[in-house]
Order: structure tokens, then C-alpha cells, then sequence
């Protein structure tokens, strides 16, 4: 299994000792949130050089607050710093919530938004010149555009049909939070597979993510995620997904158990269509750390199979 766990310190120094463990126990990549560390690309970039292989992609950097020009010379930048393969750069739309009442943007085209900026910031980073007018974005790229040291893939957080659409079409494929193996069976998955076909593209990523806690006691492992994820299910976006798979919170969705029963859960994402796994552990329990531990070590095994 391609397992990845969610990233997140404080300091660039954490977030590479947590990119060397999660390297040395097997697992294929780690996803930041655009808040980590104030601004996450800084802290990959040095974590990238400390480390060999693992994947460290953003789930997800906002679209609506940074020019898809300069969001692409920061990525170009975060390749080249790293020294080699492995940045991966996840992006979406954010909230109606966040754009509008935090940074004070108009949020009435989401939508067409998105598709315009990733069409121009995927362009970019495959070494085109971009002279593009949008509705909402324009671009003259000629000679304001580095060079890519290394291949940066782009996710696009997906769920909407429209959205699905472009990613499928544009990206390399989709990164996502909260849609059970019901969701990406039913329709995410075909979706974006035939947008891909259609457009002549490779086979997309279908990064799922979920969370996760290996735990005797189901019901106690359900109460920790609800007190850790409650916040998603008061969004719109979260909330339609998760109506979608039959859950009124994300508890209902979490791949909770023992550890026979957590495999099946996370084998059963594969087997809906899911190429990778996003593991958000979740600790259960007064003794957190042995909670964790024994979460990571499944996951860290399955990893090897």
C-alpha cells in the first residue's frame, strides 16, 4: 500500500525530523496543510534535501491568495531547493468561509476560478509560456517564469463533478479529505479517470484521506475524531461529501478498529479506487503516545507489504 501521513510542526527543524521517521519507516509521502509553519514550502524545501525519497506534497496551498504565476515559481523554487524529485503540489479553492471573511475576496465563481488557475499554473510548471485572459485570472508569463529543476505534479482538491473535470483533465489527478470508499467508487473515481481519458492524460492520483486510529474500544476511537473533526462537517464542501457516503460526521467515516479490522477498512479504499492513502492518526485514550504508536505501526507495516 501507498500510505502518507499528515505533516505538521511548529519549526522547520520538527518538520524534518518528522520527514527522516516517516521516511525510515516506510511510508511514501507526507501532506501539509497551508498553515503549518505559517507557510509550509519554506520547511519542505530544507526537509526535501534532508531526506532521499519520500513524497512531501501541500493538501492543500489556496488558490484565491496567490497569482497562479507566483504560485508556480514558489513550487518551481521548492524543486530546486530540495535537490531532487519528490515535491508535490496540492491545491484547491479553500472555503466560501475563509476567502470571503478572511482575506476579504469574492468567492462568486469558484468554479471557473479554479479551472482557470490551474490550467495556467500546470502549463507553467510543464516549461510553457502562458499568455492567457481569463475572467478571472490573466497571465504573461514570458521570461517570469524559472525553470523546473524537477517535476512538480499538481493535485487539485476534487469533489464536485466540475471540479473532478479539471483535475482530471489538467492535473495529475486529485487529493481528498472526508469521502469514503461509498463516494470515490460511486463517482469520484470514475469521474476523474474518464476526464483523464478523455483529455489523453496518464491514470490520476486518487489521494485519499481519512482518519485513522487503531484502537480495541470502536466507540471511544469514534469520540476522539469527533472531538478532533468536527469543525469539516459545518462545511459546505465536507458536509455534501459526507451526506454523500451515509455519514452525518466524520467519525462516521473514520477507518477505526482493531488492527485486522483497519486493514480491510484501508483495503477497501483501494479497492474503490483510491491510489494512495492519506492517514490522519488520530491518538485515542489516556495514553496517547502508545495509541499513536500502535496506529503508525500498522500503517508502517502495511506500507511493506
Amino acid at each position: 500500500m501507498r500510505i502518507g501521513l499528515t505533516g505538521g510542526a511548529s519549526s522547520t527543524d520538527g518538520i524534518v525530523r518528522q520527514a527522516r521517521k516517516a521516511e525510515a519507516d516506510g511510508f511514501t509521502s507526507l501532506w501539509f496543510a497551508s498553515t503549518v509553519a505559517g507557510d509550509p514550502l519554506a520547511a519542505l524545501a530544507v526537509a526535501g534535501r534532508e531526506t532521499a525519497s519520500i513524497e512531501l506534497g501541500t493538501a492543500v496551498l489556496q488558490t484565491f491568495p496567490c497569482h497562479p504565476l507566483l504560485q508556480a515559481n514558489r513550487a518551481a523554487a521548492v524543486a530546486e531547493a530540495m535537490g531532487r524529485p519528490g515535491f508535490t503540489l496540492g491545491l484547491g479553492p479553500s472555503h466560501e468561509s475563509v476567502v470571503r471573511e478572511v482575506y476579504g475576496l469574492s468567492y462568486d465563481t469558484p468554479g471557473r476560478n479554479t479551472e482557470e488557475y490551474i490550467r495556467i499554473v500546470t502549463a507553467l510548471l510543464q516549461g510553457e509560456d502562458v499568455d492567457f485572459r481569463g475572467g478571472d485570472w490573466s497571465v504573461r508569463s514570458e521570461g517570469r517564469m524559472v525553470a523546473v529543476a524537477h517535476e512538480v505534479p499538481v493535485l487539485l482538491s476534487a469533489m464536485s463533478p466540475r471540479m473532478l473535470r479539471v483535475a482530471g483533465r489538467y492535473a495529475g489527478g486529485t487529493v481528498l479529505w472526508m469521502a469514503s470508499p461509498k463516494v470515490i467508487e460511486s463517482r469520484i473515481s470514475p469521474a476523474i479517470r474518464a476526464a483523464a481519458e478523455r483529455s489523453g492524460r496518464p491514470e490520476p492520483r486518487i489521494v485519499a484521506g481519512l482518519p485513522v486510529a487503531v484502537h480495541d474500544d470502536v466507540d471511544a476511537a469514534r469520540e476522539a475524531v469527533a472531538a478532533t473533526a468536527t469543525s469539516y462537517a459545518g462545511m459546505p464542501s465536507y458536509r455534501r461529501v459526507l451526506e454523500e457516503g451515509g455519514a452525518s460526521s466524520p467519525a462516521d467515516i473514520a477507518i477505526v478498529g482493531d488492527e485486522e479490522s483497519v486493514r480491510r477498512q484501508l483495503q477497501g479504499l483501494l479497492d474503490a479506487g483510491a491510489t494512495d492513502i492519506w492517514a490522519a492518526i488520530v491518538p485515542v485514550g489516556s495514553d496517547t503516545r502508545a495509541s499513536v504508536e500502535r496506529t503508525r505501526a500498522l500503517l508502517s507495516a502495511l506500507t511493506a507489504d
